[in-house]
């Protein structure tokens, strides 16, 4: 592969400001992350790179760094996508500050201070896809291809645009979730904002974990039954294959590229205001350690979490049942710094705000499996959504 060259270089420097939030440094249509202390908010465009340029790029530009942290210096940030095929930018500036408090600048140059890394995508007040009668359809002509063997699992989308009391600011929804689920790994990329429970794959050095889910229990609800629901769930023989369909094909993918065991702590519950999950810890030491967080999400992307098993037949089932196109849900978001270290999560229970901040779309999926029912679906696809409806709306 030709090496690319820039002109680009980069320097980074500590602030004495403790009390920093790197949200009010985000510029317009710039990337923001907050997730286990780690916040970072950019501004400008440096480069626009592709993801398999993006290891060298950061390479070649990366200057002076007294941090030598990860997420800190040059970074590569975005949304991919679901069929992974979007650009990632290099930002012109990033504030950020560390889980210890420490707060610093990355300045790449020469770079477009102004400019947009992703311009606002206009939302159409399209009808509901699917709505509940085709929803019904999709899922009942799932369930055929499963009883037929065609499919083990596919995880079936659907979208819905609401109104809102606007305009919405992509900060204030940014600000209203770090705060409500700290938990989660909160994330901006231009007009694409959420928050998501699941950890593709984060690297340390040669360390990489990835956390993937399946299996929902609907939470918080006014009949308190949230116990009773996840215990029906950790108990369930359909919610734990589903779960072990996961979870083996991620440990199947880790293993390419790991020197040794690849290791899976779980299942546990992973509790969040409107749903509990079922989700797995999965560890493994890279035997390359040219491999960077990047590649690695590119290798468990898409998982079965939210593909499907087998992945090509799922993958058909997607484009011929859903009937729209997913855009940046399910896909990976998140950053990889010139060390190839970096932070991917899967961008689930997010929404695209319009130019105006006064419509969002939003969008929520569900795993079929045998013994799957469709209305009962429809109510976690709905669970899903209540907290980006809640973050939207403020309520």
């Amino acid at each position: 592969m030709t090496r690319v060259t820039t002109g680009l270089t980069s320097r980074t420097w500590i602030l004495d400001d403790r009390d920093l939030d790197p949200l009010a440094a985000l510029g317009p249509g710039g990337f923001a992350w907050f997730a286990g202390g780690l916040a970072l908010a950019t501004s400008g465009v440096a480069a626009r790179v592709r993801p398999v340029e993006a290891g060298d790029v950061l390479a070649e530009i990366a200057g002076e760094n007294p941090l030598g942290e990860p997420g800190t210096g040059p970074l590569a940030v975005g949304a991919l996508g679901f069929d992974g095929r979007q650009r990632l930018v290099i930002p012109a500036r990033v504030v950020g500050r560390t889980a210890a408090g420490l707060a610093w600048v990355t300045e790449v140059g020469p770079g477009d201070d102004a400019a947009a890394a992703w311009p606002p995508v206009p939302t159409a007040a399209t009808p509901d896809r699917l709505d509940r009668d085709g929803w019904r359809a999709a899922v009942n002509e799932a369930l055929d291809r499963i009883a037929a063997g065609r499919l083990d699992k596919v995880v079936l989308a659907r979208e819905v645009t609401i109104a809102l009391r606007g305009p919405v600011t992509v900060a204030a929804v940014l600000d209203r979730l770090r705060r409500d689920q700290p938990e989660c790994f909160t994330y901006g990329a231009g007009s694409y904002v959420g928050a998501s429970p699941e950890l593709l794959a984060r690297r340390r050095g040669r360390q990489v974990v990835s956390r993937p889910m399946a299996g929902t229990a609907a939470q918080g609800d006014r009949n308190g039954d949230d116990r009773r629901r996840v215990a029906a769930m950790a108990a369930s023989a359909k919610e734990q294959a589903e779960h072990r369909l996961v979870v083996d094909e991620v440990r199947a993918r880790l293993g390419a590229l790991s020197d040794g065991p690849v290791r899976a702590h779980g299942p546990e519950i992973f509790r969040l205001s409107t749903v509990a999950h079922l989700a797995t810890t999965v560890t493994c030491r890279l035997r390359d350690p040219g491999v960077s967080a990047l590649d690695v999400a590119a290798q468990l992307h898409p998982t079965p979490a939210v593909a499907g098993v087998p992945r090509v037949a799922a993958l058909a089932a997607i484009v011929e049942l859903e009937g729209f196109d997913r855009g940046l849900y399910a896909g990976p978001v998140g950053w990889v710094d010139a060390r190839g270290d970096g932070d991917w999560a899967v961008a689930l229970r997010g929404a695209t705000l319009d130019p105006g901040g006064r419509r969002a779309r939003l969008t929520a999926g569900a795993g079929i499996v045998a013994g799957s029912d469709p209305e009962a679906e429809w109510d976690e696809t709905e669970a899903k959504l209540a907290s980006m409806r809640a973050a939207l709306t403020g309520g």
